[in-house]
């Protein structure tokens, strides 16, 4: 098969903090619900599946199709079959749990055994008085943060502070953090699902009851020698590639407009659109990509060309070369 960029349906999730912004503002296709919280643009984590929508591969998932085309998809270092990140949109109408993740060797001896999770924000939209709460203040110990839980008063020992639109964040397992209402992101993170949730703000789930915390494990799997996590941005002048997060996990990459060049380097590549549009030439083909829209570029790419509009944004996401995953 020769390899092109693959297309995906998204993958929504509805919870108690969504809201109707993945439609209006990334032009996603909802249902008259007002919880809207998350689109799952590129995953392939259990039953959770992405499904290709053009090409040879239209109507396949992830998953059958990298077990049909492994070395074209993933390129030659993999020895899982399952793809390692997962690129998705929140709308965070009201705060999310205080939470933390844990990190690879936490996460496989779990029942099941998963991956940990690193993950990044990039933010879209920050309305005035939104908060992120990245990390926790210097200083802060075990018995800091488990009093603190205990009273009540689990956001007192948080880094806190507003975003503006644009700014990155760099989230490794181990981070104490959450997303504050107002917020809509694009998040990179390890394919797992795996959340421990500290504090929940006292609420109320809809079937009346408070959804469950894991404070012993999110104890367990905090790093509290990290503290206070700080925002990056990319230049907004500088037409070309700019990488602003490199982990062993991921790099992340920003194009404000300009144009760059993508592929050809036996690797994986996922691109997004949270802002304006793009088109991305390839040797056969032009891509047009529209506010919200996702492609996931195969290792055997050649090399690509991709275009960034006017005041648009394009964020690309790749593994390090020579990264082996195993589940």
């Amino acid at each position: 098969m020769k390899p092109y960029p693959l297309r995906f349906t998204p993958v929504l999730k509805q919870t108690i903090w969504g809201g109707r912004r993945l439609g209006s503002k990334l032009n996603k296709s909802l249902g008259s619900e007002s919880d809207y919280a998350e689109s799952w643009e590129i995953v392939d984590h259990g039953d959770e599946q992405s499904v290709i929508e053009n090409g040879s591969l239209k109507g396949k998932t992830l998953r059958q199709s990298i077990l049909l085309e492994k070395l074209l998809i993933l390129g030659e270092s993999y020895q899982s079959d399952a793809f390692p990140l997962l690129l998705k949109y929140l709308d965070c109408n009201r705060d999310l749990s205080v939470q933390v993740h844990p990190d690879d060797d936490y996460a496989k001896q779990m029942q099941p055994p998963d991956l940990g999770k690193t993950e990044s924000w990039y933010i879209v939209e920050s309305d005035p008085g939104s908060l992120v709460y990245a990390g926790l203040k210097d200083g802060v110990t075990r018995k800091d943060l488990s009093e603190a839980v205990a009273a009540g008063e689990t956001e007192t020992m948080l880094h806190a502070f507003h975003p503006a639109a644009g700014d990155i964040l760099f989230i490794p397992a181990g981070t104490v953090h959450a997303l504050g209402a107002g917020l809509l992101v694009a998040e990179i993170q390890q394919s797992s699902d795996t959340t421990f949730r500290l504090f929940d703000w006292n609420r109320i789930g809809g079937d009346g009851k408070a959804r469950p915390l894991h404070i012993q494990q999110s104890l367990d799997v905090t790093d509290f020698q990290r503290g206070p996590i700080a925002a990056k941005r990319a230049q907004p002048n500088l037409p070309r590639w700019q990488e602003v997060v490199h982990s062993d996990k991921f790099t992340l990459r920003v194009l404000n407009s300009g144009s760059g060049q993508i592929g050809g380097d036996s690797r994986f590549h996922i691109l997004t659109v949270p802002k304006g549009s793009a088109v991305l030439q390839t040797e056969e083909e032009e891509y047009t990509l529209t506010t919200g829209q996702s492609l996931l570029l195969p290792a055997a790419m050649t090399t690509c060309i991709i275009e960034a509009g006017h005041d648009s944004v394009v964020l690309e996401m790749h593994e390090p070369a020579n990264q082996k995953v195993a589940n």
